[in-house]
């Protein structure tokens, strides 16, 4: 895909379908030289094994960057355009400058002047998108605890802010928080004050 010389980035986003909190996205540029064994999707490792992985990305990346978008601006732009701000942002941010960046998913970030590409199922498929999706998972899972402590009833802490039914019976309970999304569906559809 790219010429051994080539400094590439990996990007890739966590948090875009939950009901509450940011939406995390980060670039990584691995070293290649160093073994990668174990990298993989962060969807399909444990809580542990990203703990750990996070680790070793943060000690062994040639470069590395993450960028949170929060609740508002994601009502206020929608939660497409505050992921691809959040990916320019993190390739922006990075110590090196790629000349290549792979980004998961249909959509490449805007505003890079450097080539990119989209790679459906990339965190999947290619090291530097893993290790970005395992960067961005952990980071908006942490914040998701801390928010659990801000607001205890919701449960963030145990289902980062998806649509579980004990989230849901939260917020019928006790209303939204500003932690919480209004513009997703079904959080649009109540009329309960913020508490």
């Amino acid at each position: 895909m790219a010429g051994s010389r080539t400094t590439v980035a990996g990007v890739d986003e966590a948090g875009r379908g939950p009901l509450a909190g940011p939406v995390v996205a980060a670039a990584v540029v691995l070293d290649l030289s160093l073994e990668w064994d174990g990298l993989d999707d962060s969807k399909q490792l444990t809580a542990a094994k990203r703990e750990a992985l996070y680790a070793r990305v943060l000690q062994g990346a040639r470069a590395f960057r993450w960028c949170v978008v929060g609740p508002r601006a994601i009502d206020r732009d929608n939660i497409r355009r505050a992921t691809l701000y959040a990916m320019s942002r993190s390739v922006r941010g990075l110590a090196l400058k790629p000349e290549l960046v792979l980004v998961d998913g249909k959509d490449t970030a805007p505003g890079l002047t450097c080539e990119q590409r989209a790679v459906v199922d990339g965190d999947a498929t290619c090291l530097s998108i893993a290790a970005a999706s395992i960067l961005a998972k952990v980071v908006r899972d942490r914040i998701m605890t801390r928010l659990d402590r801000v607001w205890p009833v919701y449960g963030f802490a145990k289902h980062k802010g998806y649509g579980s039914p004990e989230h849901m019976a939260a917020i019928r309970e006790h209303g939204p928080c500003p932690a919480h999304r209004m513009s997703f569906a079904p959080m649009n559809a109540l009329e309960l004050p913020l508490v």
